[in-house]
């Protein structure tokens, strides 16, 4: 039993590495290939759909060489997933574009309390006290390190709300279901990211004409753009497969909160990296955030034992209707049967 302990709290730890390393690489990559001073790849929809294709093909070549099984999803509801998947990408980038960097910041942070209602509404989720009060302190401290301006207008907050609910319904939807048809992770991703890649692919390129006034294929590539995008594309594959695990293995409320460890990473990565500034308000933002995160991790432990007690007090505990139960039969058992009992003892 201890090792099984072990090995699952291995895993957990494994599932959370891949996923903030690879989320913190792409969104590097995505720096030099997007920024004016790097590639200047003002494709981000498109991309997006770069990164389903090359998932979708490891996909398909996993389950054609035995190493992961196709199981079966229902099509209506891999194509709302997929829907509402479009909507949280389409609808962040709308949101980036139309709102200053600070009420976008505020937007990705309002994903948490949304959630955690979603959460409580769709599957009747319950939270401690311990737990609310660390979301607040990690919310505080994220905010605190990356809001800075914020300008809000009528487009915008209408993207912004989109955003954040398509998100938000996506990430609990991932959880529900891996529970719902016993399917993996990875299995899950393989299913559903075929519809995303062909959707993406066909949509992505109006929409970031939409966005930034040019077409994809007026575009000049460059053998260092080209690298830039299979890297990103390579790194997305590992960003989606640990997005669905920790889901999976978590929840959604959880993914939020310890996956802002990402925005701290980036912050710091860019300071080393990019000259970003990084002032006193950051590192203190960053210092409120982290200690919000232990918290909710310890939140989160002392809640499973306490509802494994609960449980096991439940199992090994007659009610007192069993009890009054178990009363009724004995007396009503005829007097013969009684006799013949004891005579047997």
């Amino acid at each position: 039993m201890e090792s099984e302990n072990k090995k699952s709290a291995v895993s957990d730890v494994g599932a959370w590495a891949m996923n903030i390393i690879s989320s913190v690489g792409i969104i590097m990559a995505n720096k030099q290939l997007m920024s004016a001073n790097g590639y200047a790849f003002g494709f981000a929809t498109t991309l997006t759909g770069f990164h389903f294709t090359v998932t979708a093909l490891v996909g398909l070549v996993s389950n054609a060489t035995g190493l992961s099984v196709s199981k079966h999803v229902p099509m209506w509801e891999l194509l709302w997933f997929s829907v509402v998947a479009n909507v949280s990408i389409t609808g962040m980038n709308l949101s980036l574009m139309l709102n200053s960097v600070g009420f976008y910041q505020i937007s990705k942070l309002s994903m948490i309390p949304v959630v955690c209602i979603m959460e409580w509404i769709l599957h009747s989720k319950q939270y401690s006290k311990e737990v609310k009060l660390s979301v607040l302190v990690v919310v505080i401290g994220v905010g605190v390190c990356t809001v800075t301006d914020v300008k809000v207008n009528a487009k915008g907050f209408i993207c912004a709300c989109l955003a954040v609910l398509s998100t938000s319904l996506q990430q609990i939807t991932i959880g529900s279901l891996q529970k719902k048809y016993s399917i993996g992770s990875f299995e899950l991703l393989s299913r559903t990211a075929p519809i995303q890649a062909v959707s993406l692919l066909i949509l992505g390129p109006f929409i970031d004409y939409y966005l930034n006034g040019k077409f994809i294929t007026n575009y000049k590539l460059s053998s260092g753009a080209i690298l830039f995008i299979i890297l990103s594309c390579s790194l997305a594959v590992f960003c989606n497969v640990s997005q669905y695990l920790c889901i999976g293995r978590f929840s959604a409320t959880s993914f939020q909160v310890l996956g802002h460890m990402k925005t701290i990473c980036v912050l710091t990565l860019g300071w080393l990296l990019f000259d970003s500034e990084l002032t006193f308000k950051n590192i203190m933002g960053m210092f409120i955030a982290v200690l919000g995160m232990v918290v909710y991790s310890w939140a989160v432990e002392a809640e499973k034992r306490s509802n494994a007690k609960t449980t096991s007090y439940t199992k090994n505990s007659l009610t007192e209707e069993e009890i009054r139960l178990l009363k009724e039969g004995v007396e009503s058992m005829p007097l013969k049967d009684v006799e013949l009992a004891e005579s047997k003892e």
